[in-house]
């Protein structure tokens, strides 16, 4: 698979050579998944911890991707906000199960800079601008008509200007120290490679067996 300096990467995955960057071989297979007019292939599974340690997971979207990591946005109210506020360790999942592919990262997360969330504010349709300042989210309600009501009112309110950022409303970068690609084959023996940052972007790669 590599030499003792892992300089030389001999395995591959799904009939390729893998590239020794993980984020670039992530970025193949992203784009891979795009082409194939999958559904929604920037969903993502995002796992936290509760105070109590306890599992925490839903889906979100991933936004951006470049050299700090991988950037989703949320509401810094909401529930998974809390937790990564006390516990910044989270994972991600991504799954294409018509390729039979499935990506896990592991990492910690920090928040994006107030201008960086301004900006991508500023791109998102003006229902989803509404929104973020319609719901407090993870907060209980009592029925359905307490949103409309909002939403209402915040369509009177901006009716002839700017949605203006919420500032309790950004994004998250999680930058990965373990990044696993998976690859259904025949008879379970599915291939799994595992990339581990040992210093600065240096990164150790191995199999696991599946």
């Amino acid at each position: 698979m590599t030499d003792e300096t892992n300089k030389t990467v001999f395995e591959t995955i799904d009939g390729q050579p893998i590239d020794r960057d993980p984020v670039k071989q992530f970025q193949r297979w992203f784009e891979e998944a795009k082409a194939a007019g999958l559904p929604l292939p920037e969903a993502m599974t995002l796992g936290t911890a509760t105070p109590e340690g306890k599992p925490s997971a839903r889906m979100v979207l991933l936004k951006q991707m470049d050299e700090r990591g991988f950037v989703f946005f949320t509401n810094y109210r909401s529930a998974k906000a809390h937790e990564l506020d006390i516990n910044p360790c989270a994972s991600l999942v991504f799954f294409w199960p018509q390729l039979e592919r499935q990506v896990r990262i592991d990492g910690k997360v920090i928040r994006t800079s107030a201008e960086e969330s301004r900006q991508y504010f500023e791109t998102r349709p003006r229902e989803s601008q509404i929104g973020a300042w319609a719901s407090n989210q993870s907060e209980v309600i009592s029925g359905r008509e307490v949103l409309e009501q909002r939403k209402a009112e915040l369509e009177k309110h901006y009716l002839d200007r700017a949605v203006e950022w919420p500032k309790h409303w950004g994004g998250y970068i999680l930058r990965p120290d373990r990044i696993e690609f998976w690859k259904g084959r025949t008879g379970r023996l599915h291939d799994r490679i595992l990339y581990e940052r040992e210093l600065g972007n240096t990164w150790i790669i191995k199999r696991l067996a599946p």
